[in-house]
Parts: structure tokens; C-alpha cells; sequence
């Protein structure tokens, strides 16, 4: 794999514009994963785990599958807020605690 093509994949763009498909709880547990970051995004903390381990957790080595990573929580994020946004205008602005 070429850098540009890591760096897209990193990104969300992969060259074949299909997304990844989300890690299976054999994957998952395979790669001893906490319960609480078993989430969407697993697929890029498997790679990002293993690059960290690889490379004595040095921060500048693994800067593209952390950045892949933290845009795919942050898209995550957006779309729950999204979710919210459409529960509270269904309640007509109610608060639901």
C-alpha cells in the first residue's frame, strides 16, 4: 500500500470509496480490546493499538491511524448529537432527564 492510499484510508477516502467493515467481537477480542472502545470505530484502534506497541508508543509514528481514528469517534459523536437534536424537537424542546 502506498503512502497516498494510507493516507486516504486514514482519512475515509479509500480508493475503493466503500467504508471498512466494522470489526467482528472475534477481532475484537482477539486484539484484547476494553468493553468500553468495542464501538464502531474498532476496526482503526485494532491497526492503531498494534502500530503503538510496534513502535514503543513514539506519538509521530502512528500519526495517520490516530488521526483515522479520532475522525471516525468525532463522526460517531456528530451523529449521536444529530440523534438527540431529532429525540428533544419530537418532545418539543423537553429535556429527557
Amino acid at each position: 500500500m502506498t503512502i497516498t492510499e494510507k493516507i486516504k484510508d486514514a482519512v475515509g477516502i479509500s480508493h475503493d470509496s466503500t467504508p471498512t467493515a466494522p470489526a467482528t467481537r472475534e477481532q475484537m477480542s482477539e486484539a484484547r480490546l476494553p468493553l468500553a472502545y468495542r464501538d464502531s470505530c474498532a476496526h482503526l484502534l485494532i491497526p492503531l493499538n498494534k502500530c503503538r506497541y510496534d513502535n514503543y508508543y513514539l506519538p509521530w509514528r502512528c500519526e495517520d491511524e490516530r488521526h483515522g481514528y479520532e475522525k471516525c469517534q468525532y463522526e460517531e459523536f456528530k451523529k449521536r448529537v444529530a440523534k438527540m437534536d431529532e429525540l428533544r424537537k419530537e418532545k418539543g424542546g423537553a429535556r429527557s432527564n
